[in-house]
């Protein structure tokens, strides 16, 4: 019987721990270098086998196009581990993953260049998916306007935007924040500090133009906040 080759491309042990800093955020090769202290001609070699086994994904920087952001795609992963255990037997076929803890209280804030469209929908999804129990933000380096393509899209998923105001990422500074996450190349550059000092999420995803962009990128946003639930601690455990 011949290993999947999912785990051939993953055993490696300098590519598990990209995988795994790559589970949190979607980074560049510097700061992937830094964080598994090893020289980027090795990271970026290691980086080209997850790429060719389709495990990362990578995407010009919109900020500098000199930089590449790598991603994993979290909900591809979990396909390939189902089927590696099914593989060996059936018995190890992975159930479905149980439900994330409840994160109530929990404060999240979504970041991009203009709070037009890519933020206001992560925050709009996440309140939704959630009920509410996650306090959701959203704000911009330089907002402007909703965009009505997000309106419209949101709409499409049940979901009302119509109300919504851009926001300077000014008016939450001082304010304590359990996950600040960055969704343009452009305010990841600027991003200031909170209170704290949560850890930097980054999901790199591009400006949305057409329509049909907007539907990718709420999509995109669903997926990696289904994943984003299951970071959390429920008060009072370890």
């Amino acid at each position: 019987m011949t290993a999947p080759a999912f785990l051939t491309a993953a055993g490696h042990p300098l590519r598990w721990r990209l995988l795994g800093e790559l589970a949190r955020s979607d980074l560049a090769v510097h700061e992937l270098t830094a964080r598994v202290g090893q020289p980027q001609n090795l990271v970026s070699y290691h980086l080209r086998k997850l790429r060719d086994a389709g495990l990362v994904t990578a995407r010009r920087s919109s900020a500098d196009g000199r930089d590449t952001y790598y991603a994993l795609d979290l909900a591809r992963c979990a396909d390939l581990l189902a089927g590696a255990g099914a593989a060996l037997h059936p018995g190890l076929r992975l159930r479905a993953p149980e439900p994330p803890p409840d994160p109530s209280r929990a404060r999240v804030l979504f970041l991009c260049t203009g709070n037009s469209a890519r933020s206001q929908m992560a925050e709009a999804l996440l309140r939704h998916r959630t009920g509410g129990t996650v306090e959701a933000h959203s704000a911009g380096s330089r907002p402007k306007a909703v965009h009505p393509h997000a309106v419209a899209t949101m709409a499409a998923r049940g979901i009302d935007l119509a109300g919504a105001r851009a926001k300077h990422l000014d008016e939450f500074a001082g304010q304590r924040f359990d996950r600040v996450i960055t969704l343009c190349d452009r305010v990841k550059e600027v991003c200031p500090e909170f209170p704290g000092h949560p850890r930097p999420v980054h999901w790199s995803i591009p400006e949305p133009v057409e329509p049909a962009a907007f539907a990718r990128v709420a999509d995109e946003l669903t997926g990696r906040i289904a994943f984003l639930l299951h970071t959390f601690v429920p008060e009072g455990s370890s």
